[in-house]
């Protein structure tokens, strides 16, 4: 593409210049039209140009786009009481992406057991996992393909099978100062945890003084039918990392965490320059009151009608072996590799996106209706 050889080469990026959006569409360059089931990756929640966002940003922008955590702003203290009232815990903290968010949640476990003073320093972590590119989140990531020549990565981390009781058991130990999971794991194949896994993962930190981490970056933020994926399990976590959908665009993440947890931070422990800052936390405002104004119930109806689509597709092509997921957090697993398939799709106008080489991945607008899915699930059928 024009212009694309000034850009590192860390994607794999498809042919198509995107020019605009307009709820759940996007268009490109050309002017051709595309019905938009990837939504930035679980990030544009709203999707595109939603009134309510654009001018929550514009009205912010006009009076001040940021300024330094060294001074209270009114929109971040706004989206801290929110969330704190929405998810049950204590406080939070405000960086710029997911990667951040869990950054910030293993150095407050560590924090937390120096506080304690038990000595405890390990992480426990799933296999087949994904926390983000940053060094810590890499090595909280279950998946060696993302480790390869980053070695050596950084000591502390062990990693266990997702939803393994047993082992989790075996794992957690007078070492242990924090488990790591993510309610649905997301780039790992979009495959939800048992809910008897967190409630024997509460349960063993609570016995042993540890914190339960649950990384709802892609499937938080009203993405499986709650504002958080936890209420699907009826666990809530010690610390919870959020990012993507939050903002419904405009790049923010967030560390919340309860009273007793967040206190093991004090001045000077932790920061971030732009986290935070009025742009990010106005626009995430607004997108927090039209997703609990309303679209979670969008979500769970037609995240339901979504998945009664795709199983009706399995039954009509042998090729997709499972369907599974939550809300507008799905995904079809293939018995052959999905590249092709996105491709085609592609071509007829839908863009969707892989989680790994044999899960195709749905991750719409909060928005999006039923004539949309049905459009979607008619490209996808001619697609297979």
């Amino acid at each position: 593409m024009e212009n694309s050889q000034y850009i590192m080469n860390t994607y794999s990026r498809f042919p198509v210049v995107l020019d605009h959006g307009q709820g759940a569409r996007v268009w490109d360059g050309q002017g051709k039209a595309y019905l938009d089931f990837v939504a930035g990756i679980a990030v544009n929640s709203l999707g595109h140009n939603h009134p309510r966002l654009v001018s929550a940003i514009a009205a912010q922008a006009a009076k001040m786009i940021h300024v330094s955590n060294l001074y209270y702003t009114q929109p971040q203290m706004d989206l801290a009481e929110r969330l704190v009232k929405l998810s049950g815990l204590g406080k939070a903290f405000f960086c710029n992406s997911g990667a951040e968010a869990i950054e910030g949640s293993l150095k407050l476990s560590r924090k937390y057991a120096v506080k304690q003073g038990s000595g405890r320093f390990e992480v426990v972590a799933m296999e087949n996992s994904f926390h983000g590119r940053t060094f810590g989140a890499l090595t909280a990531t279950g998946q060696l393909k993302c480790h390869k020549g980053y070695a050596p990565l950084l000591p502390g981390f062990k990693h266990i099978p997702f939803n393994d009781i047993a082992a989790l058991r075996a794992a957690v130990d007078h070492k242990t100062c924090a488990v790591l999971v993510e309610p649905v794991q997301g780039e790992g194949g979009v495959r939800p945890a048992d809910k008897a896994f967190l409630q024997a993962a509460r349960e063993l930190c609570d016995q042993n003084g540890c914190l339960l981490i649950f990384d709802e970056v892609q499937c938080g933020a009203g993405r499986t039918g709650t504002f958080f994926a936890f209420e699907q399990f009826g666990v809530r976590p010690d610390v919870a990392a959020l990012a993507k959908g939050l903002a419904g665009g405009v790049p923010i993440g967030c560390v919340l965490a309860t009273e007793e947890a967040a206190s093991a931070f004090q001045p000077g422990d932790h920061a971030s320059t732009f986290g935070g800052n009025p742009l990010a936390t106005a626009a995430a405002n607004a997108v927090v009151e039209v997703i609990t104004g309303g679209l979670l119930e969008n979500v769970t109806a037609n995240g339901a009608y979504l998945t009664q689509g795709l199983k009706a597709l399995r039954a009509k092509h042998p090729v997709i072996r499972e369907v599974r997921g939550l809300g507008f957090l799905q995904g079809i697993e293939l018995d052959t590799p999905v590249a092709e398939v996105i491709d085609r799709c592609i071509g007829k106008g839908l863009l969707l996106v892989n989680a790994g080489t044999s899960v195709i991945r749905f991750v719409p607008p909060l928005i999006v209706g039923r004539a949309e899915i049905d459009e979607a699930l008619a490209i996808l059928d001619e697609a297979l």
